[in-house]
């Protein structure tokens, strides 16, 4: 079955009219968020944390931020943009004692509602709108007259009103302009789980370290492993992002595409697919859930050990010296 997508026609900002939308968070998607509704004629106000950058950034963009809580009570519509690990303690402190029956929450990532850390009380109802990019290409390219893709979910319980609500807020943020694709909230959740850890954060990481170790074991130079195994990795990436697989395999040589089929499945064997069930089912049964917020309780104890680890590693020390030298790139250091 096709999946239901809205676009601007399917939406109408008259919904958001008289109502004022708190976004709680002016991180990556909020202040992307904020800016374009404020763009597109809706009342907007920020909750944010006193002393913090990103207060110091929504003043610069003349916002006038205020406390989470006093933004929730003034507010008709609320986003929870926070981050992921935070958003449940401060929901139970200081979003949910102050809603409202008729108020309607919001999130661009489900993982939350999902999970059961942001319960909603009788007479919210809840509406998931996520933009499928980063905060600075939501905002980049409503600036130019586009717009982000984007999803939007239905919470339990929820009707008709809010789904307007919903495509109204998708509209102002330019997601109807990209096209807005229905889906659940578990869905949503899953999905976009499952896709960070085993194919674009975690597997390709280990994908690349792995193949940058195995050169150098070999004897080869750092410098070429890692231009073959990193750096080109974006040529090919662009190639999927223009025309998919067909595209890819089309632009590069019989050579490049002839080792793809023949040795790409040895790479991606039934062990390995078989792993990607298991954390798929890991995902499903709150089990990754259960170990992120244990983790974040604890202080994050392990996280930043790996982290630390991770940014040590040889084929960081070689792409940080190498990218120096490119000038072209814009190179970026944490």
């Amino acid at each position: 079955m096709s999946a239901k997508i809205y676009y601007d026609n399917d939406a109408d900002l008259s919904h958001l009219k008289g109502k004022t939308i708190a976004i709680l968070g002016y991180g990556s998607q909020g202040h992307a968020q904020a800016q374009n509704l404020r763009d597109s004629g809706c009342d907007v106000i920020i909750g944010q944390r006193a002393g913090s950058p990103n207060y110091d950034l929504a003043v610069s963009h003349k916002f006038k931020p205020t406390s989470v809580e006093d933004a929730v009570k003034a507010a008709d519509v609320i986003n929870i943009l926070l981050p992921d690990e935070v958003q449940g303690d401060i929901y139970r402190d200081s979003i949910k004692p102050h809603l409202k029956p008729g108020n309607v929450l919001m999130c661009s990532h489900g993982f939350n509602m999902h999970f059961g850390q942001v319960e909603p009380p009788q007479g919210v109802e809840t509406v998931l709108v996520a933009p499928k990019g980063p905060g600075h290409l939501v905002r980049s390219e409503y600036v130019k007259g586009g717009g982000v893709p984007s999803l939007i979910a239905l919470g339990e319980g929820s009707g008709e009103v809010t789904r307007q609500i919903g495509l109204a807020y998708a509209k102002g943020i330019g997601g109807t302009r990209g096209g807005v694709i229905e889906t659940t909230i578990a869905e949503e959740t899953e999905t976009d789980l499952f896709g960070e850890q085993v194919v674009l954060c975690g597997g390709v990481s280990e994908l690349v370290k792995a193949g940058f170790d195995t050169l150098v074991e070999a004897g080869y130079q750092p410098e070429m492993a890692y231009f073959e195994c990193m750096h080109e990795l974006k040529l090919i990436v662009d190639l999927f992002y223009q025309g998919g697989l067909s595209y890819m395999r089309y632009s590069v040589s019989n050579t490049a595409e002839f080792g793809d089929y023949t040795r790409g499945p040895r790479i991606i064997t039934d062990e390995t697919r078989k792993v990607m069930k298991d954390i798929l089912t890991e995902i499903q049964t709150g089990q990754f859930a259960r170990d992120w917020i244990l983790e974040n309780r604890a202080g994050t104890p392990a996280f930043k050990s790996v982290r630390r680890r991770e940014r040590d590693l040889p084929i960081e020390h070689v792409g940080r010296k190498l990218r120096s030298l490119m000038s072209w790139i814009d190179a970026k250091e944490v």
